[in-house]
């Protein structure tokens, strides 16, 4: 059995994160940080879970608990002023790391090769102990992209998101009444998942997103000019992937089929008329976006198996 520990618990992601750890046979919680809840036990949290459960700790404490795996479940600045104990491998959810010229991984781990690593695992298997998670946005625009990125010139991504991807911080802008009943772009040309998808594609992005007046759930449709047999392309990147499914000819992907897993759908289709080839990925910004992804960056750095502890159901195949 090995051992995490989880800082920020109390947040979506963090909660998230809990839930998938609590049904990983390999992996045992031994700290549950939050500095709003410390000192109370687990279950004030949520009534369901087992009172045998670590009490609550501050995150300091839950860092320094001895770990071997932390996951870091805080917002940007909280998680760039984290410092992490030496020799943890640490999966940071937040935004704080994930551009590869980051100055605050290579303080905390060093400038080896290896030391700090981008983790979508279907295309860039993490590596070393400071793993960056990717984004909601970026996830869903880099499997659906990625494959193609030696085919394509450029990309625009047109991007939705349920509300939960705004974090649990109150905010007027995920309001209930900003949020029901609307259907609106945020942060145009200016989203900070552009340069993490330009980054990893290494190619020019238009990123538009929207905000969905749902929980939870992510849509990106993607637009390029290639030659490449898509389908193909796409099929061939993810044929023994058991997290991602090209879904057959004409199927479109949907939220229904992804909310409340860690799966990620893929449809294809071409514009007759401009020939542009229109790439659209489906998954849950919490699951697939957020905690499913973190766990399985875990998994693997742990020598676990990857889809221990994942929801791996809901989607057609």
């Amino acid at each position: 059995m090995r051992t995490a520990a989880i800082i920020g618990t109390a947040g979506y992601a963090g909660q998230e994160t809990l839930d998938r750890v609590l049904a990983h046979a390999d992996l045992e919680p031994v700290a549950l940080g939050s500095d709003s809840l410390a000192g109370q036990p687990a279950w004030t949290l949520d009534p369901r879970l087992d009172p045998a459960l670590p009490d609550f700790s501050t995150n300091a404490e839950a860092a320094a608990s001895g770990a071997e795996v932390l996951f870091l479940c805080l917002g940007n600045d909280g998680a760039a002023a984290f410092e992490p104990p030496a020799g943890t491998v640490v999966v940071d959810l937040s935004g704080a790391h994930r551009l590869a010229d980051d100055e605050l991984a290579r303080a905390w781990y060093g400038t080896a090769p290896g030391a700090w690593s981008y983790g979508l695992p279907e295309l860039f298997p993490a590596q070393g102990l400071l793993i960056a998670n990717p984004g909601c946005y970026a996830t869903a625009a880099l499997l659906a992209l990625a494959p193609l990125a030696g085919q394509i010139d450029s990309a625009v991504v047109d991007a939705k998101s349920g509300v939960s991807g705004a974090g649990k911080s109150l905010k007027a802008s995920s309001h209930a009444g900003s949020v029901l009943e609307n259907f609106a772009p945020y942060a145009v040309g200016a989203h900070r998942h552009a340069p993490e998808i330009a980054q990893q594609l290494g190619l020019a992005v238009c990123f538009v997103p929207h905000l969905l007046p749902v929980r939870r759930g992510l849509l990106a449709t993607c637009y390029v000019q290639t030659a490449a047999d898509v389908t193909s392309v796409l099929e061939a990147a993810y044929a023994d992937s058991p997290v991602v499914r090209v879904l057959p000819e004409g199927m479109a992907p949907e939220l229904s089929r992804v909310q409340g897993t860690d799966l990620a759908e893929i449809g294809v289709f071409t514009d007759g008329a401009t020939g542009t080839a229109i790439v659209i990925c489906a998954l849950d910004n919490l699951g697939k976006g957020a905690a499913g992804q973190a766990v399985q960056n875990a998994n693997l750095a742990l020598g676990l198996d990857e889809t221990a502890g994942l929801r791996l159901s809901g989607v057609l195949v």
